[in-house]
């Protein structure tokens, strides 16, 4: 039997990368998707933005497992927004029972050329989006008896990313945020656990991400080979990310809550 048989997932980011991975993987264990993505041009970041193409193509990979789906292009910056998504979307699929809050940006700059405005863009997303995403769910949660959050933060959120002080920061709010959430909802037989990726190879990686990052690395080439994994690979596919994802989604982690899981090669402890 599928491990998620009857239940139903909200899914930010969903439109392409870890996010599409995540949608896919858990309906092809038998939950209906929620899901939403800015699908346009987000702010500041080096990498080629998603697109609304890029979500439909999502919309019709998880429609070939033969699960429902409800989408919508939206920003998890817009809570109210959000929020009328959500109530919507639990009333077409009967209920809610898993959030992975995958949205965010990631911006590399050395710590003196962070703007204000690069610092504002990525807390507003990082932080202030995951949050959203988690007041928009959590009375459906409790309506449905309880349910698993999962909030993805970074290899950034336990270890320092060298050239990325505001990603560092918003990824370590998370990770003090999955702490918070676990303790007030636990109550209601919410989990909320947190999965820490290093380098994943997903669009992230497009555009001008490489050349930012080289760039960035000039300034202290020191710190360059700081968070190297263990393993003779550099980078998770979303596929391994997404193996954990549903880990925690599903029954076979019913006692698990405010964990915080790594999905590195061992590239925290370098």
């Amino acid at each position: 039997m599928a491990r998620l048989s009857g239940k139903v997932a909200f899914i930010t980011g969903a439109a392409r990368g870890q996010g599409r991975a995540h949608a896919i993987r858990l309906a092809s264990e038998g939950a209906d998707i929620l899901m939403l993505d800015l699908a346009g041009p987000l702010p500041g970041v080096p990498y080629d933005s998603a697109t609304p193409d890029d979500l439909a193509e999502t919309v019709r990979l998880v429609e070939a497992t033969g699960r429902r789906v409800v989408s919508t292009v939206g920003d998890v910056r817009d809570l109210e927004s959000m929020r009328d998504f959500v109530t919507r979307g639990v009333e077409q699929l009967g209920g809610l029972d898993i959030v992975v809050a995958n949205a965010g940006i990631c911006i590399p700059a050395t710590w003196d050329q962070v703007t204000p405005q690069i610092f504002k863009d990525t807390m507003d997303i990082n932080v202030t989006g995951v949050w959203n995403t988690v007041m928009v769910s959590a009375d459906h949660l409790i309506a449905r008896g309880g349910g698993s959050v999962v909030l993805i933060s970074s290899y950034a959120g336990k270890k320092v990313q060298p050239f990325m002080v505001n990603y560092t920061t918003s990824k370590h709010a998370v990770t003090g945020m999955t702490r918070a959430f676990a303790a007030e909802l636990g109550r209601h037989k919410i989990r909320v656990n947190s999965v820490h990726p290093g380098a994943v190879d997903t669009p992230m990686g497009s555009g001008d991400m490489q050349g930012s990052l080289a760039r960035a690395g000039e300034s202290n080439p020191a710190l360059n080979a700081m968070g190297t994994p263990f393993l003779p690979q550099f980078a998770a596919s979303a596929d391994e990310i997404s193996s954990t994802v549903l880990f925690l989604a599903s029954d076979d982690s019913s006692f698990m809550t405010s964990e915080h899981i790594s999905v590195d090669g061992g590239a925290q402890y370098f």
